[in-house]
């Protein structure tokens, strides 16, 4: 497996909270990698860390051996580093088609003058980007909603133009922050097959904060744990269900007393 994502003792600190500390994982080219733990385990703080949002206090971010902490998003987006979030952010006033239509960089008419002045490189541009957005809407089976507000559309159809915008992009690493949640379990095996899809036949790579524990044994390996802000442990799903360092992270207490009722949540979906 060759690594895309090399962490290395990254830590954050906020005031006299630290968040993150001495955390290191890797994330290799072509996985699908999950990110669990117990409320305040450092997942969202992390993330936020690798997209930009945050600055890390400590430590290492190596994008193909070359260290991007503290780097602002838009220059991580044109690396290819992008990411959805838990909530949503469409523009809501804007049709489907138009959402995914804006998100190519750098596009000319996105220039006053350029606008007047090479418009028949704007219109190409717009054409080439139409059909762009139409085939990522044909691949999310959503070309009947192409005009529709996307304001109007349900938790689990915002959550796949999410993924669609990530699909108007060169992207190489695809951070997931919590796909499944609000989502109907129609939709949520939908989500499932199209990332599936993404990564086996376009090679996209993803990193997965889920809170649904049957979703992350459906795509993820490998799968971390992050427990009190580090990395806990590592594999595969099937072995960390049965980890009685897990269970105690997620219920606090021994394993003994504790394993019974965190085996079942981690089990059949309980929340991460």
């Amino acid at each position: 497996m060759r690594r895309l994502i090399a962490i290395r003792n990254l830590a954050k600190s906020f005031g006299g909270l630290q968040a993150v500390h001495d955390c290191s994982l890797d994330i290799g080219r072509g996985t699908i990698t999950g990110l669990i733990g117990p409320n305040g385990a450092g997942k969202t703080t992390l993330f936020n860390m690798i997209a930009g949002a945050l600055r890390p206090t400590s430590g290492q971010i190596l994008f193909e051996d070359r260290d991007i902490a503290g780097l602002p998003p838009h220059a991580l987006f044109r690396m290819g580093i992008v990411r959805t979030f838990q909530i949503p952010h469409e523009f809501a006033e804007m049709t489907v088609i138009e959402n995914l239509m804006l998100v190519p960089q750098a596009q000319t008419g996105e220039r006053l003058l350029a606008s007047w002045v090479q418009w028949g490189r704007v219109r190409a541009e717009e054409e080439e980007n139409r059909a762009r957005a139409e085939s990522v809407l044909d691949f999310l089976q959503l070309t009947r909603l192409r005009d529709e507000r996307a304001g109007n559309l349900s938790g689990g159809q915002k959550k796949l133009l999410e993924l669609g915008r990530t699909m108007m992009t060169e992207a190489r690493l695809v951070l997931l922050d919590e796909p499944g949640a609000g989502v109907n379990p129609t939709l949520m095996g939908e989500l499932a097959e199209m990332v599936q899809r993404l990564n086996r036949e376009r090679g996209y790579t993803f990193c997965i904060i889920e809170h649904d524990m049957d979703l992350i044994a459906r795509l993820c390996d490998p799968v971390y744990v992050l427990a009190e802000g580090t990395v806990l442990t590592h594999g595969r799903m099937e072995d960390i269900r049965r980890d009685p360092r897990v269970l105690e992270a997620y219920l606090g207490g021994s394993a003994e007393t504790a394993g019974s009722s965190a085996g079942s949540r981690l089990s059949a979906g309980g929340a991460a």
